[in-house]
């Protein structure tokens, strides 16, 4: 998990996982990659995808809608860093029974739609 440094469009220090916005017309699969080594530093070794979350919030006073395609992923763990140090400004991993806080206001509930999926691999 990173926790959002001041950088980060909101939810500055928020606890969150890795995040990306898909392109016009690019493949999700090459985002998901592009993405995992822009922030980890790391290779995507394999991935699931989880499925997908409509997430509606306000902010900033401007309602908005987000259509989230959720994956987990594994990666080698010895060789994950911190590489948007402008962004996060903190990286570490947690057990679901020890979570960080304070959390980003949706990962809890993705942590509740897929926690089962999350638990193996």
């Amino acid at each position: 998990m990173q926790k959002r440094g001041e950088a980060c469009r909101d939810k500055q220090g928020c606890w969150d996982t890795g995040e990306g916005v898909l392109k016009f017309k690019e493949e999700v699969e090459k985002r998901l990659k592009k993405e995992i080594k822009e922030e980890f530093g790391v290779e995507i070794l394999k991935f699931y995808f989880l499925g997908y979350r409509s997430v509606k919030r306000e902010f900033e006073n401007k309602k908005t809608h987000w259509l989230t395609l959720d994956f987990k992923g594994l990666v080698d763990r010895n060789k994950v860093k911190n590489n948007e140090l402008h962004k996060f400004s903190e990286i570490d991993w947690f057990s679901f029974d020890n979570l960080p806080q304070p959390l980003h206001s949706q990962l809890l509930k993705f942590f509740e739609k897929y926690k089962k999926q999350l638990k193996n691999f």
